[in-house]
């Protein structure tokens, strides 16, 4: 048996390498730029960290994901606004490093050059700061979700579900700019498209429930937050780029 040693978070006697009462290793030094990379690599990263986990387990059982967590698990999984935070900030790596330009041959053009009316600079703005905007799609559906399953569960437990869904959005969103950047704008619609299916297997798979008013439901969900997410987000937009006009 290893020397009694006083863990340096909570003061407990331990004799071996994690403290039994709060779980902290029993060696703790000075902090180095080493520790704490590695930390950031293994919580994150790491093959057994709930990062992987998460995302393996949104892929092939979202609802089983979503029960586990509002059943009281979150130990188990990363916790969704942070998973959500984490995908966005890959994702506005990647934009970055493609030099990705969501509003190429979008702006309106007229008389050869482009019309830069106010409405027009909004939807610029909201195209070129889609991942500042995105939290609104997280609001619209859990919106929507209550809406048509007010029954089940809380307005905050459903937004819960939705950082979780979201985040795994801009996953997909993700992944397509290689699509686009590499193979035309022809799929630009293809996102939204992998995001309707999933929302439909995610929300399926939550209530284990498949039968046709479910899935109607489900379908107004997903079609009702796209628009309140369009709404939203272009208003946003619109306010900022008017208020920058003053």
């Amino acid at each position: 048996m290893k020397n009694q040693m006083t863990c340096k978070n909570c003061e407990f006697e331990v004799s071996h390498d994690y403290c039994p009462n709060c779980g902290q290793k029993s060696s703790v030094g000075k902090i180095t730029f080493s520790e704490t990379f590695q930390d950031i690599i293994s919580s994150m990263f790491s093959l057994d960290a709930p990062l992987w986990m998460t995302i393996k387990t949104l892929l092939l059982n979202p609802g089983k994901l979503f029960r586990d967590f509002l059943s009281g698990k979150r130990k188990t999984y990363y916790r969704p606004v942070a998973f959500f935070i984490l995908t966005t900030i890959i994702f506005v790596i990647v934009k970055a490093l493609l030099n990705y330009d969501p509003m190429e041959n979008i702006a309106l053009v007229k008389n050869g050059s482009q019309d830069f009316g106010l409405f027009n600079k909004a939807g610029v703005f909201m195209a070129k700061n889609i991942n500042n905007i995105i939290f609104t799609f997280v609001f619209s559906i859990a919106l929507m979700i209550k809406m048509f399953f007010y029954r089940s569960y809380t307005f905050a437990e459903y937004l819960a579900i939705s950082f979780y869904v979201v985040g795994f959005y801009v996953i997909i969103t993700t992944v397509s700019m290689f699509i686009l950047q590499y193979f035309g704008s022809n799929y630009k619609m293809l996102p939204f498209a992998v995001m309707f299916l999933y929302v439909m297997y995610a929300l399926s798979s939550f209530y284990q429930k498949h039968n046709f008013l479910t899935i109607i439901k489900i379908v107004f969900v997903y079609f009702f937050a796209i628009l309140l997410y369009i709404i939203l987000g272009y208003g946003i937009s619109l306010l900022i780029v008017w208020l920058k006009s003053l």
